[in-house]
């Protein structure tokens, strides 16, 4: 068995590669039970969640990836959210690897955007605007500009400062960067959106979309969460990574379900429908398309799997 720090995952895991053991994994399937959540009491402190994530597929490969959640450790300079990740035979249960989930998160995520972003944005979407300046965006950026060609970087934050910073530090990916302040003039100009923040109340509002653009949504993974609003999810042609999370996690869904004006059947398809020939994507060039992803273990299987591969 082996082990696999964080820049281990990191160089196994290339986007192009890993964008298509994604769409791999979609098109064949797999078993994924539904995610379990444990409360652990903490003595003198907030309590604890371990959060168990499985999936395997018939007689090659299980994984589950394991998250812990401590809320107080910020307050002894350590991260509140670990994880890692362990893959096993599926026909014997041995242990094959363990692996840094918190990078295998972080790329299988923004790869499955793209891959969303491969069969929904123009082909010639050149302008990306990404709202937020998180661990994931630079992931963002690079997986979105890996199926588009992407040569106008906007940057977006709640600091400007942060924003900043991002686009120094995106400069030898895309040739033309800039971090900007006002949102909804970035918006306007852009060819794709790409959002990864933990907004509870909407940044994205839908009177600022424009025709062909495509809108990327992977912040919110609580009903309580959103990132847009719900006039941009009904202006928009709408797919998500999978109906079971997206319509029980994803607040800009949920929310626009529960106030009537959304049914589950707007959702026009999944990835994996997408992805087997099920469903033709946007409909047109002027269409504006909307993903939503609150993630799924068969992303981290198949990012797992890669990473196997790629270290044999």
């Amino acid at each position: 068995m082996r082990v696999f720090d964080a820049d281990s995952v990191a160089n196994s895991l290339p986007y192009d590669q890993l964008i298509e053991a994604i769409e791999d994994a979609f098109r064949e399937g797999a078993t994924v039970p539904q995610r379990s959540q444990y409360p652990v009491a903490v003595p003198n402190a907030t309590s604890g969640s371990l959060l168990l994530m499985p999936a395997w597929t018939s007689g090659e490969f299980l994984g589950v990836k394991i998250v812990t959640v401590f809320p107080d450790n910020e307050l002894h300079g350590m991260a509140a959210v670990r994880a890692t990740y362990v893959i096993m035979d599926a026909n014997t249960g041995a242990p094959r690897g363990i692996l840094d989930g918190t990078e295998l998160t972080l790329r299988r995520t923004a790869a499955a955007s793209a891959l969303a972003s491969k069969y929904l944005s123009r082909p010639d979407s050149r302008t990306l605007l990404m709202v937020g300046t998180g661990k994931l965006a630079p992931h963002m950026i690079l997986a979105h500009a890996t199926v588009r060609p992407i040569s106008k970087l906007l940057l977006w934050g709640r600091r400007i400062d942060a924003a900043k910073a991002l686009a120094d530090e995106m400069r030898d990916a895309v040739v033309d960067v800039a971090a900007v302040e006002n949102l909804e003039e970035a918006v306007r100009r852009s060819d794709i959106i790409s959002c990864a923040t933990l907004a509870k109340e909407p940044l994205l509002h839908g009177e600022w979309l424009q025709a062909g653009q495509h809108v990327d949504l992977v912040g919110s993974f609580t009903p309580e969460m959103r990132e847009a609003d719900t006039e941009a999810v009904l202006r928009s042609e709408l797919f998500v990574d999978t109906h079971a999370g997206a319509t029980t996690e994803a607040g800009e869904i949920v929310q626009a379900i529960r106030a009537g004006k959304l049914a589950q059947t707007d959702i026009r398809a999944d990835l994996a429908a997408l992805v087997r020939g099920e469903h033709a994507g946007r409909s047109s060039a002027e269409a504006i398309t909307l993903f939503k992803s609150v993630g799924t273990a068969l992303e981290d299987l198949a990012a797992a799997k890669l990473v196997l591969s790629n270290s044999a």
